[in-house]
């Protein structure tokens, strides 16, 4: 499930998956970077840049490159800002495409032994009303693909 909406100048984007593994080890493949680049579509060529592929933790710093548009790459790099082991953790734009990116990432433990999986994106797009057109017609197609792709991926991997 992939939902959309707009307050304050403000898009957020939120999915809920689950997936037939322990909350152990979907933490262990959510904190691992190195796996950004099995639930990444080809296309984007996604490459993390930093050599630093070592389980998260606050204020780890990853910088990756990504192509947003067909001959358009962007590098971007995030920091982990905040880490609950095994329920969650937050990792926050500081350079990059967005004016603000915000990815707080959930797990939570289900009775029939497998985990409830939620993302929550708060982004801000730069150029005023120009971002604005350009967020409804590309970019929201984009990360419904993108988060498409990913749980067609997830349910491969693990379901």
């Amino acid at each position: 499930m992939i939902s959309f909406r707009k307050h304050s100048g403000i898009f957020t984007l939120e999915t809920r998956q689950e997936l037939s593994i322990s909350i152990e080890k979907a933490w262990d493949f959510f904190s691992s970077p190195k796996n950004l680049v099995k639930i990444t579509p080809e296309h984007m060529e996604f490459k993390i840049t930093s050599g630093d592929l070592t389980k998260m933790y606050e204020g780890q710093m990853i910088t990756y490159s990504v192509g947003l548009l067909p001959g358009v790459r962007s590098s971007w790099v995030t920091e982990i800002t905040h880490v609950d082991e095994p329920n969650m953790f937050v990792d926050e734009q500081r350079f990059g495409p967005y004016s603000m990116w915000h990815h707080e990432h959930t797990f939570e433990s289900l009775d029939n032994g497998g985990v409830l999986m939620k993302d929550k994106v708060s982004y801000k797009i730069p150029f005023g009303p120009l971002g604005i057109l350009v967020e409804k017609l590309i970019i929201r197609n984009q990360l419904r693909n993108i988060f498409t792709y990913r749980e067609n991926t997830l349910n491969q991997l693990f379901n």
